[in-house]
This record gives C-alpha cells, sequence and structure tokens, in this order.
C-alpha cells in the first residue's frame, strides 16, 4: 500500500513517525534524568539527616515526616517538614529547619534536630549570606558544637555580650545573635509540639 503513495506522503509518514519515534525516546530519557536526579537529592538529604539526627535509628527519616507551620519557625509562617528518626516503634527525635530572618546580610537556615528529652542533638546552618571571615563563622562545627545536648533551662539563650552563655565573634555579633535566638525558638516549638510532632500515621 505504501509503495502505491506518492512521494510527498511517503515523505510525510516518515516524517510522523520518526518524529514520534525521537519524542519517545525523550520522554524517556528525561524521566529516567528526572529520576537519577530526585534519587541523587533524597541521598543528599539522608546523609544530613545521617549527621544530625540521634543515632541508631533503623527508618527512613524521609519518608516519615509531618508538615507544620508557625511564625517561630520562619516568619512567614511557611510550612516545615520535620523529619522523624525512629528505632522500632519508638521514636528518637525530629530534624528540622529553622530560618533567622535577622542574620546581617540576610536570613539563615538552620536545621535543628531535637531528642524526644527535649534536647537538642545538632545543629547545622544550611544556607546563609554571611560576611566571609566574620558572620560567616557560624557555620564552624566547633561553634556549633555547643548547641549539642542544650535545653531551653540549661542555658541562657542569649550571646555573651547580651548576658548569655554562646559565644559571639569578634567583629560579628549579629550573626551569632540571629542563630542562637532562631534555635531556642526551635526548639521551644519542638518542645511545646512534640505529641504532635511525633504522632504516629493515623494516631
Amino acid at each position: 500500500m505504501i509503495n502505491n503513495m506518492p512521494d510527498y506522503i511517503k515523505m510525510g509518514w516518515v516524517l510522523m513517525v520518526t518524529g514520534a519515534v525521537a519524542t519517545a525516546l525523550l520522554a524517556g530519557t528525561d524521566q529516567l534524568t528526572s529520576t537519577r536526579i530526585a534519587e541523587a537529592k533524597r541521598q543528599e538529604t539522608l546523609s544530613m539527616l545521617a549527621q544530625v539526627l540521634p543515632p541508631g535509628f533503623d527508618n527512613e527519616p524521609d519518608r516519615d515526616t509531618v508538615t507544620l507551620s508557625d511564625p517561630r519557625l520562619n516568619r512567614k509562617n511557611t510550612p516545615v517538614v520535620f523529619y522523624r528518626a525512629a528505632r522500632g516503634d519508638d521514636y528518637l527525635g525530629a530534624a528540622f529547619v529553622v530560618t533567622a530572618p535577622d542574620g546581617y546580610s540576610g536570613e539563615i537556615s538552620i536545621m535543628i534536630a531535637v531528642r524526644t528529652d527535649g534536647r537538642l542533638q545538632s545543629v547545622q546552618v544550611v544556607t546563609h549570606k554571611e560576611t566571609p571571615g566574620l558572620g560567616d563563622k557560624i557555620s564552624d562545627p566547633a561553634w556549633l558544637g555547643r548547641f549539642a545536648g542544650q535545653s531551653l533551662t540549661s542555658s541562657r539563650w542569649a550571646v555573651k555580650k547580651d548576658g548569655g552563655d554562646f559565644d559571639q565573634f569578634a567583629g560579628a555579633t549579629i550573626s551569632p545573635r540571629a542563630v542562637v535566638n532562631a534555635v531556642k525558638r526551635g526548639l521551644g516549638f519542638f518542645v511545646e509540639n512534640q505529641q504532635q510532632v511525633l504522632a504516629r500515621r493515623g494516631s
């Protein structure tokens, strides 16, 4: 039948089939690429969670989450994902991001992990725009390590310049002050809402 078609019709069929095949190949490649990118991002998230969450969890924290909103977590009241760590049927704690709106050069995003006893497991700065050599010291693991094990009542939650227990940096007080206040707000939210944060699905 095709052999009896005029050449211009044959060419049309060839172009149509070629286009359909090319579209299918591109769609398949895009889906494969998207899947790989998504998995890479997931592994990056899991790696960070493994560094901050209480050790010994045997669940998948990125798939055991709850989303909550509160102005203490960020000024825009944007929903925040709480990644929950569990061992068997018992939750060990959760990690989530709080945002300090008052850094020297803008917002500072901070991931904090809190244990079920209301004490901080770990604190990490995720993103910031603070001044290199001054405010960017908020990312220093040695300085951030000061938060580990702290509860709302175990420290005076302010930098030393303001009468608290946390160091500021020479020539840079605004950045550490912003972090200390944001971590305190996030910790306070967790302590007040722990039952909701760690509620079992369907309970």
